[in-house]
């Protein structure tokens, strides 16, 4: 477990990348205020969960994919406003805006009062989370979060407690260790209280989800390096391409080709990680893409920075 605090740097530049590296690649625009940032960040690094504060000091929009992962932005002070999936979405304190992985979306105004408390999750890691804590199939996080969760009563209310007393130990970030017990067993605790306040139904939402999806996400997270036609999907599916294209546009926000690219794209990551000695062209061509070229750019839009500086 591992914590940091970053402070004054010298521009707005400096200060958009010490945030990336803490969070995601994004694109930062100041709205007014402040010439220079004042930038506030502290992190906790539960594994699959990174808990931290930030604030910019100053008016700003930020436009960001979110790479890989799920995040809960929940204001102390001041106010967020974003464009969700049905319109503006503003949270105060006691609310919380939940942005969606590898999902384009825009902070439109983050205001220079607002010191946020933010929950990061791995977006393949909450997936399975939410399969063993709410069931149904393991596709099932994206379509079933909302857009901002309330955080002032009942099952938010403990949640928003129970990270606010991880943040903490921001300041002493070390008491534990660096024990992976403690961390997996705390990271499971927050997320699994996410899910529950953002999916007070139990999950029942998730297990609605039409068969045809559910088959076609099991058998391409199952074989992902498979040369997978449109046709053989919805052959799988045992409906037309044109059905379960909007089967997957409904309950998953993309196409089966998309959904398909970033399961690709998520296991070649793991792998560029885990054995630097493998080449760019090795691994794009295992994971079934069709050039290395290809796979750099579509690895680049993703993760905002290129295959071979992930592997150094």
């Amino acid at each position: 477990m591992s914590g940091r605090r970053r402070g004054g740097p010298s521009d707005w530049g400096q200060a958009s990348r010490v945030v990336a590296e803490a969070y995601f690649p994004h694109e930062l625009r100041r709205l007014g205020g402040a010439a220079a940032p004042r930038l506030t960040l502290r992190t906790l690094d539960l594994g699959h969960v990174l808990v931290g504060h930030v604030g910019w000091g100053a008016d700003v929009a930020i436009e960001c994919d979110y790479p890989g992962a799920y995040e809960v932005n929940m204001p102390l002070t001041g106010h967020l406003e974003s464009r969700g999936r049905h319109g503006r979405v503003t949270s105060l304190p006691g609310q919380g805006t939940v942005f969606r992985a590898d999902t384009p979306s825009l902070i439109s105004h983050w205001d220079a009062t607002c010191t946020v408390l933010g929950v990061k999750f791995d977006g393949a890691w909450l997936e399975r989370e939410a399969e063993r804590v709410l069931g149904g199939d393991r596709a099932g996080t994206r379509g079933s979060l909302p857009d901002q969760v309330d955080l002032g009563s009942g099952q938010g209310l403990a949640w928003r407690q129970l990270v606010a007393g991880l943040s903490a130990h921001l300041r002493a970030p070390d008491l534990f260790g660096g024990s992976t017990l403690v961390r997996d067993q705390l990271a499971g605790a927050v997320a699994a209280g996410f899910l529950l306040c953002s999916c007070p139904d139990g999950g029942r939402a998730v297990g609605a989800r039409p068969r045809t999806v559910r088959r076609v996400v099991d058998q391409l997270h199952d074989d992902p390096a498979r040369p997978w036609t449109a046709g053989e999907m919805a052959a799988l599916a045992g409906t037309s391409v044109r059905r379960l294209q909007e089967g997957f546009r409904e309950w998953l926000g993309c196409t089966p080709t998309e959904y398909l690219a970033g399961v690709r794209l998520q296991r070649a990551h793991a792998e560029l990680v885990a054995d630097p000695s493998r080449t760019v062209s090795d691994v794009a061509a295992t994971w079934g893409f069709s050039s290395a070229s290809r796979f750099a750019a579509a690895y680049r839009r993703r993760y905002g920075r290129s295959p071979s500086e992930a592997r150094r």
